[in-house]
């Protein structure tokens, strides 16, 4: 039996919730000292499994800076604009590709044995497969800080390289995003900047 569509509210997500993790969700640049604990941390990341991947691929891990030693190995290697923003937050998240993600596809992938094989020996070919996942997976990782009612700073200015080297010295992962996560203080925000709208970037044939 079809379903009707209610034209007049398009979205099944109330609008609370709309707000939560779309209109009203900035990127922080300000935070207070609450904690964010374990629990929140779980629970972010129980719902970022679930976004879509390639071959249900998952090649996104994580680093979770919370000590004043930790931050002190990755403040060095940030552009000076993003270092007291980030030594204030109460966590910072390494989003991370794993180049060798293949070596765990016999699990994920167990309907075609043979899914790992097809990226042995082209490491340029899973490279490219880890960040476009990952870089799926990032974004379900902001809608789920938000859901947590915490905001994300999500920052690409750093040494990708050199943070790359300092958390995962086995050189087979590749730091994309590094995303501060906290309640945000008062006046943590820039003014909202402009979106493009629907005919500006949506084309239907």
């Amino acid at each position: 039996m079809a379903t009707s569509i209610d034209t007049r509210h398009p979205l099944v997500l109330d609008e609370q919730a709309q707000d939560l993790l779309f209109r009203e969700a900035r990127s922080a640049n300000a935070f207070t000292d609450e904690p964010v604990t374990d629990e929140q941390i779980a629970a972010i990341f129980d719902l970022v499994k679930w976004a879509p991947t390639a071959m249900n691929t998952q090649p996104l891990r994580v680093v979770v800076i919370r000590s004043d030693e930790a931050k002190a190995r990755l403040l060095p290697h940030l552009a000076a604009g993003n270092r007291a923003k980030t030594s204030n937050a109460p966590v910072v998240a390494l989003l991370a590709a794993d180049i060798d993600f293949h070596d765990e596809l016999p699990t994920l992938f167990p309907h075609f044995p043979g899914a790992r094989d097809l990226f042995v020996g082209d490491e340029a070919t899973r490279a490219d497969a880890a960040r476009l996942n990952a870089g799926l997976q990032i974004g379900y990782a902001i809608i789920g800080i938000r859901a947590a009612g915490l905001a994300a700073g999500p920052m690409a200015g750093f040494d990708a390289e050199a943070v790359s080297r300092e958390f995962f010295p086995d050189g087979r992962h590749q730091v994309l995003v590094a995303v501060n996560i906290g309640k945000p203080a008062e006046d943590a925000w820039f003014d909202r900047l402009p979106r493009l709208d629907i005919d500006e970037v949506v084309e239907t044939l």
